[in-house]
């Protein structure tokens, strides 16, 4: 049976992921054009039109080539959540696996990954009612009222929360009161077993020191690009501080800046601390992720080095599922395992 074959039959999928700044697109559109086909990008932040700056949206002329999907799906004041990146992703797979080719799924954002590879936890469907209603208690009492009311009724979800994620207090909120069942016991439960596709999953990690240098150079250069300028073009579009994609990082420092609320450099070393506790929080994540083949990289290894010490792991995941590589895989010039050792 030809690869292709294989591949329509087999389903495999492989994902890519690690925290912000680790350079896993660069890393990804070379290995994507090695393995010949597209890039699913798992990223709550850019699903979202107009956002390009802030979110780190590779630009046309970046992706070389590469087709990007399940980016710019909905405007900045459209909600989207982790059902939703579901829904558009599969089809996307399919199409990929009809096609003879691997799906490539890049990312940062831990629960899209999760839920993709690994099922999606079952809920009721949303009360816009109750959305409104602690919306409005957010604004009154502000986001540590609504944390206080998960402690009290998922202290257990609440412990693995930060307590300004509000759409994840919120949808545990909104579960235990319809349900009257903490939303821990039903993941728990569930324990995201349901796998429809075999996979491989590539965790990207870094020194953090190094990280953080990276972090910071990376927000500089978004200044230098026009990250201020996409922020108040988004804000007199109409799009206003309250909406979740605005609470991005980058749209949310420089709005607080243009308010007139601190500073140009206070906003910009607000921005560089709060990028570096996300990276944080994204690491913390990913590592109690499951299955997940870390591979340490240094900057010298972004991203052609790092992206042949990728496919090394892509070569023994084909061959595991007994997909001849040669016939998948265009790999470079006297290429051949490197046998590194991490």
């Amino acid at each position: 049976m030809v690869t292709g074959q294989l591949i329509k039959t087999r389903r495999p999928v492989i994902a890519i992921v690690g925290p912000t700044a680790i350079g896993k697109s660069r890393i990804g559109i070379q290995i994507a054009k090695q393995l010949q086909t597209e890039i699913l990008t798992a990223d709550s932040r850019q699903v979202f039109r107009d956002m390009d700056i802030g979110t780190d949206k590779p630009s046309f002329s970046e992706r070389q080539g590469v087709p990007h999907r399940l980016i710019d799906l909905v405007n900045p004041d459209q909600p989207f959540n982790t059902g939703d990146f579901r829904q558009a992703a599969i089809p996307e797979i399919a199409r990929l696996h009809q096609s003879g080719k691997i799906p490539l799924v890049i990312g940062g954002t831990g629960l899209y990954i999760r839920t993709l590879l690994r099922g999606l936890c079952p809920g009721p469907p949303a009360d816009w009612a109750l959305r409104k209603q602690m919306a409005e208690d957010v604004r009154h009492h502000g986001p540590q009222y609504l944390f206080n009311q998960l402690q009290r009724v998922d202290p257990a979800l609440a412990q693995r929360l930060h307590p300004n994620d509000q759409p994840k207090i919120q949808r545990a909120l909104e579960v235990f009161t319809i349900l009257g069942k903490p939303f821990s016991h039903i993941q728990a439960e569930h324990r995201f077993t349901d796998a429809p596709y075999p996979y491989l999953l590539i965790g990207l990690t870094m020194n953090r020191s190094t990280l953080y240098e990276r972090i910071d150079t990376r927000v500089e250069w978004e200044i230098t690009k026009g990250l201020i300028q996409e922020t108040q073009q988004l804000l007199n579009r109409g799009y206003t501080r309250e909406l979740g994609s605005m609470k991005g990082l980058g749209y949310k420092q420089f709005s607080g800046y243009l308010a007139g609320e601190y500073s140009y450099e206070e906003a910009v070393r607000i921005l560089k601390r709060d990028t570096r506790r996300f990276a944080k929080r994204q690491m913390t994540w990913f590592a109690k992720e499951p299955g997940i083949q870390w591979l340490s990289i240094a900057p010298s290894d972004v991203p052609d080095r790092a992206a042949a010490l990728v496919i090394d792991r892509i070569i023994d995941f084909c061959l595991s599922l007994e997909m001849d590589p040669l016939n998948t895989i265009r790999l470079p010039e006297k290429s051949h395992k490197t046998n590194h050792s991490w």
